[in-house]
């Protein structure tokens, strides 16, 4: 089943001979269960394809479909609910609140759901048991090394088991080990979890992870393959 899909998606910022096109009539899709990796040179526009997926950017033309619900004229102020709804979204710099511990970071997506309090740090705390951090609940992001902050923000993204599970640079400044492990995380979300999880990536080291790996350049897919 397709989850997410863009349909001739382009993305221009300023106008006249001051524009700068980071998509170009981009076509992508994935499905339930898959793993994908976007792959490109720094410029390249994949962090504006993500970016657009999460629902965090609004495209400047063509249309995103989540589940088969059309974003086209969606409000800007719609966009915070379908996020919620659809999307764990895990940022290059992890983005966990400083003055909450793991397990109050882990909780707020659900808490943000309606979930009562003890559900949320019941869920949180198997989540931080599921990557691995059982012992850091009480820990303060400050408390952890930057592999333990990221596997907390892979927790927080699948909080409340949202569909879609979008990564940005998840493995940058991370030594190759924590990098592998973080990546067979996401894999083992996606293939056992059922999510759809879209990571992107420059990463050669973790291209044998991927069910498939889209290449964009100069703001276009150039190539995709296994």
């Amino acid at each position: 089943m397709i989850t997410i899909e863009a349909t001739n998606v382009t993305k221009t910022y300023g106008t006249g001979s001051v524009a700068v096109h980071a998509l170009r009539g981009v076509d992508f899709h994935a499905r339930e269960g898959e793993f994908v990796m976007l792959n490109g040179p720094s410029g390249s526009g994949k962090t504006t394809l993500l970016s657009i997926l999460g629902c965090v950017l609004t495209p400047s033309g063509g249309d995103v479909r989540l589940f088969e619900e059309s974003l086209a004229g969606k409000r800007e102020k719609d966009l915070p609910r379908l996020r919620l709804s659809y999307i764990g979204f895990i940022f290059q710099g992890h983005n966990l609140v400083a003055s909450l511990d793991c397990r109050d970071n882990v909780a707020l997506p659900m808490r943000m759901r309606g979930w009562s309090v003890r559900e949320a740090n019941r869920e949180a705390e198997h989540l931080l048991r599921r990557v691995g951090l059982g012992d850091k609940a009480d820990r303060l992001p400050s408390e952890l090394s930057g592999g333990q902050r990221q596997r907390v923000a892979i927790a927080r993204a699948v909080a409340g088991a949202p569909p879609i599970i979008l990564a940005d640079e998840p493995t940058a400044s991370l030594d190759a080990e924590t990098g592998m492990s973080i990546t067979q995380l996401l894999k083992q979300m996606a293939s056992e979890g059922g999510h759809t999880v879209v990571v992107v990536t420059h990463d050669n080291r973790i291209f044998h992870l991927a069910d498939r790996i889209v290449n964009i350049e100069d703001g276009r897919i150039v190539s995709e393959g296994h």
